[in-house]
């Protein structure tokens, strides 16, 4: 067995890792629902905002809210999360989980009623990465 370090591996390189990973997990986790979802806001057919996320089981796990600055305060980000929170419940989700950094949107998640349930201070220096969840039932 040789054991090798790559400091640059390629997309490939990563997901043989993942897929095996995958792999071993299936008896454990192969009958739980994973699907994708993502909303968007276009205009003349480019994206000026959108949400990505995953519902793993009875979760829905946000990825990416992002509402180019040029109409961030407009309540776009509100009405994004809201409609994939509704998506969620529909499908039978029951909880939200999301992370984001200090930098970013920690209040504006909590205004939405996300609970800050753990933070990383310094991470990845000089900010904080704070983990949320929402109950949506």
């Amino acid at each position: 067995m040789n054991y090798e370090i790559d400091l640059d591996p390629t997309d490939a390189d990563i997901n043989e890792i993942r897929q095996g990973l995958v792999e071993h997990n299936r008896p454990f986790l192969g009958a739980v629902r994973h699907d994708k979802v993502a909303f968007y806001v276009t205009e003349q057919g480019k994206k000026k905002a959108g949400i990505t996320a995953e519902i793993i089981g009875d979760w829905l796990s946000i990825q990416f809210l992002w509402v180019d600055s040029s109409i961030r305060g407009t309540g776009i980000g509100s009405e994004l999360l809201s409609r994939v929170e509704s998506h969620a419940q529909e499908v039978g989700c029951h909880s939200v989980l999301l992370d984001t950094f200090s930098f970013q949107a920690k209040a504006f998640y909590e205004k939405h009623g996300y609970q800050c349930h753990m933070t990383l201070e310094n991470y990845p220096s000089n900010h904080s990465k704070h983990y949320f969840t929402k109950r949506l039932v």
